[in-house]
């Protein structure tokens, strides 16, 4: 195999089925996790920021402790979102087609890239009522976002999901050298790789990225603190930001290619028929 896939997850009881994709199991939050998973406890780690960092208080821990050892394809994928080659049907998956989809190693053709990302989503293709719920008052203010879908720009969708104006609050503590180019990406651009997934093929490239991101992230910390973060949109503030982020900073400094993501909660199989 030339792919080392981290799979997080939630609950212990996913360790089984894990291991039988031979992925490497890593257990975040509150549950109670045995010898047999990696978590982001330990050394240099930023553990208590979990609800609000989500899964990058893991990348955190991977870039602190040095934990890659080797230029190997390093992948990021959850109990709920797979890689996969090809799109399918996700909801008919039976486990053994859904074992035989999900990606087990990287295909020689994707050897010239450098990076893989999920296949971008679309947020000006998103209902108007999914706006509307949000922040009917910026709808109202601005008439043009109802008919106009270049106007739903990705700071439009950050303004309207997790607090207007906090991506750009959070854009002026990046580097100059990203500031300018990031806002420019947040404004001109419709759709962006979801999920905080992707893989690396080198352990330079991840940790470049890792010296990128933390950095600014910690900053935006100044802003945003954790006390006042309520709500789904404002509690993992820090993971949305990096969620946009990544999309930028990867398609800016590597040669990069996509894959489908599934849906697929591996929660739904019998373990007792593995």
């Amino acid at each position: 195999m030339n792919l080392k896939m981290f799979c997080i997850s939630l609950n212990p009881k996913h360790l089984k089925i894990i291991k039988n994709l031979n992925y490497i199991p890593v257990g975040l939050g509150k549950a109670s996790f045995d010898s047999n998973w990696l978590t982001d406890e330990g050394d240099k780690e930023i553990s208590y920021k979990n609800p609000h960092y989500g899964e990058y208080t893991f990348h955190y821990k991977i870039w602190k402790n040095d934990l890659i050892k080797e230029d190997d394809w390093v992948g990021f994928c959850q109990y709920r979102k797979f890689w996969a080659s090809t799109t399918i049907n996700q909801k008919e998956l039976n486990y053994n087609e859904f074992n035989s989809t999900i990606l087990k190693s990287i295909p020689d053709k994707f050897y010239e890239y450098e990076t893989i990302l999920g296949n971008e989503i679309h947020i000006n293709q998103f209902r108007l009522s999914k706006f509307v719920k949000h922040n009917f008052k910026k709808m109202i203010l601005n008439p043009s976002l109802f008919y106009k879908k270049d106007k739903r720009n990705l700071k439009f969708h950050f303004d309207m999901m997790h607090g207007d104006g906090n991506l750009d609050k959070a854009i002026e503590m990046l580097e100059l050298d990203e500031r300018k180019d990031f806002k420019e990406f947040v404004n001109k651009n419709t759709s962006f790789n979801p999920h905080n997934m992707f893989i690396c093929k080198t352990k330079k490239v991840l940790f470049d990225y890792y010296n990128s991101v933390f950095p600014w992230l910690e900053r935006c910390e100044k802003i945003f603190g954790f006390e006042n973060l309520k709500g789904y949109g404002l509690q993992r503030i820090y993971g949305f930001l990096a969620e946009r982020y990544l999309s930028y900073w990867f398609k800016k400094y590597t040669k990069y290619t996509v894959l489908p993501i599934i849906f697929k909660d591996i929660s739904d199989f019998n373990y007792k028929d593995l």
